[in-house]
């Protein structure tokens, strides 16, 4: 259950996880940055964590042109006007189950952010144990940031690996969209606008396994036992073969990306941010339909 301590659940890297309880501890350490990071941009004006900084996983985080994350330089900039340094220990939570917070998390690790935490049941969960919010913006000094290492072919796959993955038999492809998604019948989330793909379905051998199974009603993160009994028993998955996760636009991806390579261990786990924005609209690209 989601009141067992996090060191308690079973995870491989307990680590990445912090309890909100730990959150309200370190708000005044020097060393921690708390980061907000939504989906609805308008949530942190509204009310947030007393000294988190903001994140916007479109404004802050991808290019204005191309579609593509900012370049070494702009991370630089980002990191250094937030006042975050190097060895800074970076804290997300954010909306959605910490859909948004879990993207930040990932695209942070493409730059070689490493030193990075989620915190557990996100921006609902403080809410709900009546803890403080503020509408004061901190203004902390600026630092000298310093891009160290990139790690996006760890992390990230492309269009064009992914075509050649799906060639290779028992490939590992998780689609973590809504059924309806994965079977063609939408093209966008439940709700939302239809945002862009031609084409309804999945890509060819991928395992639907929707991202919201990994958490419980309270937004915080199921006991490694049971992401075991959903991602390994019944959906057959091998933690220690290459696995891609993709969803819509690379945000529900992210989540289940962070379950499987920090919860459960998975030896080799990437993003295919392109998702099904890129897919469903690529030429000649396969997709399967039930």
């Amino acid at each position: 259950m989601s009141s067992q301590p996090i060191e308690e659940r079973g995870y491989v890297h307990p680590e990445v996880l912090v309890s909100t309880e730990w959150v309200a501890e370190h708000l005044d350490d020097p060393n921690v940055r708390i980061v907000e990071s939504d989906e609805d941009v308008l949530l942190y004006d509204l009310g947030h964590i007393p000294g988190a900084v903001k994140v916007d996983w479109f404004t802050d985080l991808q290019h204005p042109i191309v579609r593509d994350y900012i370049d070494e330089r702009a991370f630089e900039e980002l990191m250094s006007r937030l006042g975050i340094s190097n060895d800074t220990t970076v804290v997300f939570y954010g909306d959605k189950n910490n859909w948004w917070a879990c993207y930040a998390f990932w695209a942070f690790q493409l730059f070689g952010h490493t030193n990075a935490k989620v915190m557990d049941g996100g921006r609902q969960k403080w809410i709900d144990e009546g803890r403080p919010l503020t509408r004061e913006v901190p203004n902390y000094p600026r630092t000298n940031y310093k891009v160290r290492a990139r790690r996006e072919e760890e992390i990230r796959a492309f269009r064009d690996y992914v075509m050649q993955f799906i060639q290779h038999q028992g490939a590992q492809l998780v689609d973590v969209r809504s059924p309806a998604e994965y079977t063609g019948e939408k093209i966008h989330m439940e709700d939302y606008p239809q945002e862009g793909a031609l084409r309804g379905g999945h890509i060819p051998g991928a395992r639907n396994i929707p991202w919201g199974r990994a958490v419980n009603p309270d937004g915080t993160f199921k006991t490694a036992e049971e992401l075991r009994a959903i991602y390994v028993e019944e959906q057959g998955l091998d933690p220690n073969k290459e696995t891609i996760a993709y969803c819509r636009i690379g945000e529900r991806s992210s989540h289940t990306w962070f379950v499987l390579k920090y919860l459960l261990g998975f030896k080799d786990v990437r993003n295919y941010d392109g998702s099904w924005t890129e897919w469903g609209n690529l030429v000649r690209a396969p997709i399967e339909k039930p």
